[in-house]
């Protein structure tokens, strides 16, 4: 397989550009006429770190790398535009499995409008994929950033907590799997191997007039802690009104695993956190079940000080942490 025979198969599986590419994947750079506002997040996922390739196919490793990126832009509230994509091709990768790849994040750009404008080959000790996505507002005031959440603002959640970590641990340790339905496995592990960014729901947030929002991808507690720091304020959140995925608890308590720290640790549930006016909570709740049929639940408020509580009732707190990849 040489790199420009495959770069041509590449291009040949590339639908048709969006309105404002003028000029895609082929060309030394792309040229795009975006007008209004542009939002530009980058993420990368890496073999052993983010996936396994002996769990997960081609085509999932595909959705997963655009699904991380563009769940940036769901939290800014943007439509989605391009995204630049570099593979960095290990030894024993063949050529059918890079189109597979490839494939993988087509169907996910054909179903969120995202153009695939450009990218790179290389070769690499591992498997990974480093993408660029370029998101589109009207005007500025119309992307909703982290620092914008006020005292008195409820605070909402899109979906469920914990899905993809126990997804992860059904597919690491089998007495987890053992515990639940075939069923609720299968959800549990498309959580963590086709994460699903909440696009619409993130659009419908922002008209809604969500003052702050940001993805899950660190987990619950720790994404919370980045939102309270940028607004300087403090997040009151109920643990009993977190809305946990279907088999959570069951995987916990099979695991030996803390319910908490999986449920708001865990990360890559990629859900939205937002803080609105609390009386637009009705509005911004129906616009998102219409916008992506998913639910908004509110789980605590903004107060006035800073960091983040997370208590049950009567309960002592939980403490906050997020994964950091890092540590």
């Amino acid at each position: 397989m040489g790199e420009f025979e495959l770069l041509a198969r590449l291009r040949e599986r590339l639908p048709p550009p969006g309105p404002r590419l003028r000029v895609g994947m082929g060309d030394d750079a792309a040229v795009s006429l975006p007008g209004g506002a542009v939002a530009t997040s980058v993420d990368a996922i890496v073999d052993g770190v983010h996936f396994r390739r002996e769990r997960a196919t081609p085509a999932q490793i595909g959705h997963k790398a655009l699904a991380t990126a563009l769940s940036d832009l769901a939290a800014m509230g943007a439509e989605p535009g391009e995204a630049y994509v570099t593979l960095g091709v290990p030894p024993d990768l063949d050529e059918e499995a890079c189109l597979e790849l490839l494939d993988g994040l087509l169907a996910l750009a054909g179903r969120t409008g995202t153009s695939l404008a450009g990218g790179d080959v290389t070769r690499s000790g591992e498997l990974f994929l480093a993408t660029t996505v370029v998101g589109h507002a009207a005007t500025p005031e119309q992307l909703v950033t982290r620092a914008g959440a006020r005292p008195g603002d409820a605070l909402v959640l899109t979906g469920e907590a914990g899905g993809a970590a126990a997804g992860l641990l059904t597919l690491e340790r089998p007495e987890a799997a053992a515990a639940i339905p075939p069923s609720m496995t299968e959800r549990l592990r498309a959580r963590q191997l086709e994460p699903q960014p909440r696009l619409a729901a993130g659009r419908a947030l922002a008209k809604a007039g969500a003052t702050a929002m940001i993805d899950l991808s660190d987990g619950l507690g720790g994404d919370a802690a980045h939102l309270a720091e940028a607004s300087g304020v403090r997040l009151a959140i109920d643990a009993d009104a977190i809305p946990l995925a279907a088999g959570v608890p069951q995987v916990a308590a099979a695991t030996g695993s803390d319910l908490w720290s999986l449920a708001l640790a865990g990360g890559e549930d990629y859900e939205l956190l937002a803080a609105l006016p609390a009386g637009r909570l009705g509005e911004a709740t129906a616009a998102v079940d219409e916008a992506e049929a998913v639910s908004l639940t509110r789980i605590g408020e903004v107060e006035a000080g800073e960091g983040v509580e997370i208590r049950p009732r009567g309960g002592e707190p939980i403490e906050p942490k997020g994964f950091d990849q890092l540590a």
